[in-house]
């Protein structure tokens, strides 16, 4: 979901890295759901890209459920 946003903002994922003071491959990371996120994180990316806290809060707990399954 960040990757559609980011796309639809217009930022490819090294602008956004910049704005993070993230790696590209951070990026990458956080769009494949494959790096846990701090919410600090979370929160730039949702201010940066101006995606709705409701979009914000389902972003998280996917993030949330695929951690969680993976220790179980």
């Amino acid at each position: 979901m960040i990757k559609e946003y980011r796309i639809k903002r217009g930022f490819t994922q090294e602008e956004l890295a910049e704005k993070l003071e993230l790696s590209t491959r951070q990026i990458q990371r956080i769009e494949k759901n494959e790096k846990n996120t701090t919410i600090k994180t979370l929160s730039k990316i949702r201010k940066i890209l101006d995606i709705p806290d409701e979009e914000m809060i389902q972003i998280f707990y996917e993030k949330k459920e695929k951690k969680d399954s993976i220790l179980t």
